[in-house]
Formats: C-alpha cells, sequence, structure tokens
C-alpha cells in the first residue's frame, strides 16, 4: 500500500500549484484506470482489435 501512497504524492507534486479538486481526481481517475488496462493485458484478458470490429460490425 505504501507504493500506491506515494504515487499519489508524487502525482499531487507533478500537478500545477493552481490545480483544483476536480485536476486532482480526474489525475486519479485516469491512473486507476491506466493501471487496470496493464493488469487486464498481464492477465490476458484482452480481445484483439480484429475481434472488437467484429463485434461492433453486427
Amino acid at each position: 500500500m505504501q507504493v500506491i501512497k506515494e504515487e499519489a504524492i508524487h502525482l499531487i507534486k507533478s500537478l500545477p500549484e493552481d490545480c483544483s479538486w476536480d485536476d486532482i481526481i480526474y489525475e486519479f481517475y485516469v491512473k486507476k484506470k491506466i493501471e487496470l488496462g496493464l493488469d487486464a493485458v498481464k492477465d490476458g484478458k484482452v480481445i484483439s482489435h480484429e475481434e472488437v470490429k467484429k463485434r461492433f460490425a453486427r
């Protein structure tokens, strides 16, 4: 858990001084979604671009 806290602190420190609460929340949201996507790739829980096109063509 310490790693997540350190990443959160680093993320906040990287934002401009005049950022809003919404800016901070948005950055956390994007970071979390990217991490979830990378975890899905590692776990093989992905489908190919071709499969997505087939599914949406129906």
